[in-house]
């Protein structure tokens, strides 16, 4: 079966939330700048909500966010190789924990003088 274009078909396959998205931000040294995210296979993407209670279901109540339309947002990560727009992810990996502090002289020295243990 042949894909019709947009302009013929009144009911288009890609449907983009109408209106604008509630888009994560971070802060910058000139202003906000758009968080992008990764995709489970590990590419980068932009994100929007269609609601400000789904962003904050999924980033959690401090999460900034801005208004922006989604080809609005395209353009705005298009020129850092960003094509690829989610919107209303289900799922976020959970914030990075600080590393845990460096193991001391003291620990160290005791862990090299206790005897191997034989494994098998």
């Amino acid at each position: 079966m042949e894909e019709l274009l947009y302009g013929e078909d009144p009911e288009p396959s890609d449907r983009f939330p109408a209106g604008p998205l509630y888009v994560p931000v971070r802060p910058g040294p000139s202003g906000c700048a758009a968080r992008l995210f990764r995709t489970p296979l590990g590419d980068r993407t932009a994100v929007g909500f269609t609601s400000e209670r789904r962003l904050v279901v999924t980033l959690g109540a401090g999460q900034a966010w801005i208004r922006l339309a989604e080809p609005a947002l395209r353009a705005l990560t298009a020129p850092l190789g960003v094509t690829s727009v989610t919107i209303d992810p289900l799922f976020t990996a959970p914030a990075p924990t600080p590393a845990p502090a460096p193991v001391g002289p003291v620990v160290l020295e005791a862990a090299l003088a206790a005897p191997a243990q034989r494994i098998g």
